[in-house]
């Protein structure tokens, strides 16, 4: 069955962190192009970090020096560290595969900063 599955939201208070993992299964992980977005009530789902096949990462500015993207290829799992959370990081959290036009989402996880 191919899914990703999104894991290790919660609650955290600003300045703290947390870790996001994403597990795939059903697909040669190791090719894809793995992302995390987030979307925030009443705003679009906007990317937050990428890492490539190959490794190269990309982040939003506003995350940038506080959130980092990597992945185990062994384990099929892409990861989001994130630390210095503010407010304004509150969102659902989706992890997104892409490899040759094909696209997976995750079901999402909930991220809240909040003190």
């Amino acid at each position: 069955q191919v899914q990703l599955v999104e894991s290790g939201g919660g609650l955290v208070q600003p300045g703290g962190s947390l870790r996001l993992s994403c597990a795939a299964s059903g697909i040669i992980f190791s090719r894809y192009t793995m992302s995390w977005y987030r979307q925030s009530p009443g705003k679009q789902r906007e990317l937050v970090a990428i890492i490539a096949s190959g490794g190269t990462t990309n982040y939003a500015d506003d995350v940038k020096g506080r959130f980092t993207i990597s992945r185990d290829n062994a384990k099929n799992t892409v990861y989001l560290h994130m630390n210095s959370l503010q407010p304004e990081d509150t969102a659902v959290y989706y992890c997104n595969a892409e490899n040759f036009g094909r696209v997976l989402w995750g079901q999402g996880t909930q991220v809240t900063v909040s003190s």
